[in-house]
């Protein structure tokens, strides 16, 4: 079966869209995540060490999204859980593993930039 370039490039793009959709999490805004944290939520920075070296929110632990899994046990279920990384897509991944392992109440905050400040 033979697809046409523009055909191809329209399916490619249309792909690339929604996964990056998918990656993100569904990002909640700056003012939900200030509720959040103003109510004692646990602030998870997600990217690289390396990257968290460089710069965090304050009160942030560093988990990073391929270490998650077997760091669980850091993280209490019974409070509410902020995650971030650089842009909002290992979050939006950090928050659907939570979710998976039953945490109930945690967000996506996108990337460090979109923290409140």
């Amino acid at each position: 079966m033979n697809i046409d370039p523009v055909t191809a490039a329209v399916v490619a793009v249309a792909g690339f869209l929604i996964l990056r959709k998918i990656l993100k999490g569904g990002k909640v805004s700056q003012n939900v995540v200030m509720e959040k944290i103003k109510g004692g939520a646990q602030v998870v920075d997600v990217r690289s060490p390396e990257e968290f070296r460089d710069g965090f929110y304050p009160g942030a632990v560093n988990i990073p999204v391929q270490d998650l899994t077997r760091r669980l046990g850091e993280i209490k279920k019974d409070r509410a859980v902020v995650l971030y990384c650089a842009s909002g897509s290992r979050s939006g991944m950090a928050a659907r593993v939570l979710k998976q392992a039953g945490f109930t109440d945690v967000i996506n905050a996108g990337g460090l930039g979109d923290m409140p400040r």
